[in-house]
């Protein structure tokens, strides 16, 4: 643990060694016996040899690569693809160049950096690992849901016909687009109400202009997610070259 600065108060600091280091040594052990259980009480057996005339139902993709299988259900091949796993790396590596908060710096602390790790739990947890899960639990033949008590030789009839949003509201295509830039918009707008806040004025305008679009971004994608499984919703806004 490194030193804290003058300026910087921590009442209630405590040495990485036996305090930091005793705890995550008890989480591990708690994560191994939850697997150990799993895996006794989970079996996993060994599928048919492989036939290349006969396709499995459902065929999916290995386990770390269900949530980009999973995103690729509720949006178009080159944003589930290439756009949304691109903004993830980018957004990782521009992490520690827009955050500029001096604290937690050699230490650990929640209270002071609740926005960062929780934009992050929500980010890793959210939406990486809860895709993984549906992927694994909740997808069965014909990449139908099934919730994870229901079995699979229930046949589910398939879902309905996926409309796009601006049919669903009886609107011109074009107002997709709209719509897609006013949800962007409410970066600017969080800015004209909030600008004279102090986190908000020591992050610069450039810097909270790529965080508001990378934090919009996230959260439109549950959002869109809900969107597909509850109105079958299948784009918001359609052009001829791309779809969102």
């Amino acid at each position: 643990m490194s030193a804290p600065r003058d300026d910087e108060t921590l009442p209630d600091a405590v040495t990485t060694w036996p305090h930091l280091v005793r705890i995550e040594l008890l989480a591990t052990l708690a994560a191994l016996s939850l697997l150990t259980a799993w895996s006794i009480l989970v079996d996993a057996p060994l599928e048919e040899v492989a036939d290349p005339n006969r396709t499995p139902d459902p065929s999916k993709a290995p386990w770390y690569f269900l949530g980009l299988q999973e995103l690729l259900v509720y949006f178009d091949p080159w944003l589930a693809g290439v756009v949304l796993p691109t903004l993830i790396i980018l957004g990782l590596m521009a992490i520690p160049y827009l955050d500029r908060n001096p604290l937690g710096n050699g230490y650990y602390t929640l209270r002071q950096r609740p926005f960062a790790i929780g934009v992050f739990l929500f980010g890793f947890v959210g939406l990486w690992i809860a895709p993984i899960l549906i992927g694994v639990f909740c997808r069965g033949p014909g990449w139908n849901w099934y919730w994870p008590w229901e079995p699979w030789e229930i046949a589910k009839s398939p879902h309905l016909t996926n409309i796009n949003l601006t049919d669903l509201l009886g609107i011109p295509a074009a107002i997709g687009g709209v719509l897609v830039a006013a949800w962007y918009s409410l970066g600017g707008v969080f800015w004209l109400w909030r600008r004279r806040t102090p986190a908000l004025a020591q992050l610069g305008g450039g810097r909270y202009a790529l965080t508001a679009f990378l934090l919009l971004t996230m959260a439109a994608v549950p959002l869109k997610m809900a969107l597909r499984l509850l109105l079958n919703v299948k784009y918001v806004w359609v052009t001829p070259w791309f779809n969102v």
